[in-house]
């Protein structure tokens, strides 16, 4: 079957982990002996199109303007031209190129108008894996108006997003009722677990020699940093922590709320973190390897229940996860019913550092959490079960 993926950023120059799952999931359909055709936008190429192999994956690489790193209001416009800008570049080569099936990705939010032209010229299904609920994520930041021109903008997209749409992969329990409940979509939907290939590396102590924390136990943060992870949330507890010497905080990454990050980090004139520019995914999982504890937040104000990329990552590496969470996340039932880490509430501080300290001084914890992570890996969250769900959903359309 040729199946045709649909993503807003791709491999091998992306340092984002929805690049990284949707390429393992390629792979993973390759191992299957099907035909893939990744559609991703690149504002980097010279030409209008660039066609290459990566990895025996074809990928189509269309002209766009930056949409990662780039204002908000750039970002918004050259998002919006997503699925104009696929269309127009790439019109001959999906003349030429029927396929079987097609898989989006979201975020973003645009590829609606594109999914629709797709459908009607070759007459296939298609499948979005919906990650991230835009624009109600950025409601509940506060960052538009619900009932305001922008916010209606979104929601039409939004809407579009999910009409062309045969089938809806969610990825909790507790997203998918409210998606249910609240979208009250047409389009059937079902859950799909986020999922990483359980490929680990062995440390050679590269950062922990760079950085010098090689007697320290080491709390690491890494993917993307925006307003819905809450970084005064994750200072707020590393700065509770400066008089526990042996321990230390590393963050890296990209987003809207580095600066917010690194700001309090110089306000509050702390040592015990360290924050590093993005790298690329093998550094990263060289990162991952030396680092002991898997680190992540979520805005308390989030009315639904997403589970970070990042934590697949540190499952692979065998990290304890010490969590703080938005009220109800399902992400508490899954890793403490696995107990695979530690999760509190955000704004119960009290607990937050509690569970950190924990961590901190009980190596045989650290490392039976870790090990249970890496079963929860192996269990719910392999690209394996995902690619399989997949293709028997579309199957069954």
């Amino acid at each position: 079957m040729k199946i045709c993926i649909v993503v807003d950023d791709y491999m091998p120059a992306s340092k984002k982990v929805a690049a990284k799952m949707m390429h393992e999931l390629a792979l993973e359909f390759i191992h299957r002996e099907h035909e893939i055709t990744v559609i991703t936008p690149d504002s980097e190429i010279s030409g209008k199109i660039k066609i290459s192999n990566y990895e025996s994956i074809r990928v189509c690489r269309f002209k766009s303007g930056s949409i990662k790193n780039v204002s908000k209001i750039r970002r918004a416009i050259n998002e919006s031209l997503l699925s104009f800008r696929a269309w127009f570049y790439c019109n001959s080569y999906f003349k030429n190129n029927p396929h079987d099936l097609i898989l989006y990705y979201s975020p973003s939010i645009f590829w609606g108008p594109l999914i629709r032209k797709l459908k009607k010229l070759w007459n296939v299904n298609s499948y979005l894996i919906l990650r991230d609920f835009y624009p109600q994520m950025f409601f509940d930041e506060g960052l538009i108006k619900e009932k305001s021109p922008i916010g209606y903008y979104f929601r039409f997209f939004e809407y579009i997003n999910y009409k062309y749409a045969d089938m809806i992969g969610i990825e909790s329990p507790k997203n998918l009722k409210w998606f249910i409940d609240k979208e009250k979509s047409k389009n059937p939907s079902e859950l799909l677990y986020n999922w990483a290939s359980d490929n680990p590396v062995i440390s050679n102590n590269k950062y922990r020699n760079m950085l010098n924390l090689n007697d320290k136990v080491v709390y690491f943060y890494g993917g993307n940093i925006g307003p819905q992870h809450d970084m005064p949330n994750l200072v707020s507890l590393v700065k509770s922590m400066e008089n526990e010497k042996n321990a230390h905080f590393v963050i890296t990454g990209q987003g809207f709320a580095v600066e917010i990050l690194t700001k309090l980090i110089a306000k509050e004139k702390l040592t015990n973190i360290t924050y590093l520019p993005p790298v690329s995914q093998d550094e990263f999982k060289i990162m991952l390897s030396e680092f002991d504890i898997g680190l992540f937040t979520l805005n308390k104000d989030h009315t639904t229940h997403n589970i970070p990329g990042k934590l697949l990552g540190y499952m692979v590496q065998e990290m304890p996860i010490l969590g703080s969470i938005n009220k109800d996340n399902d992400i508490e039932q899954i890793i403490g019913d696995n107990n695979a880490g530690l999760i509190s509430i955000t704004g119960d501080n009290e607990t937050f550092l509690k569970n950190a300290l924990l961590l901190l001084h009980n190596n045989e914890l650290r490392y039976e959490m870790g090990k249970n992570a890496k079963k929860l890996l192996q269990n719910t969250f392999s690209v394996k079960e995902a690619s399989s769900k997949i293709l028997n959903s579309c199957k069954n359309l």
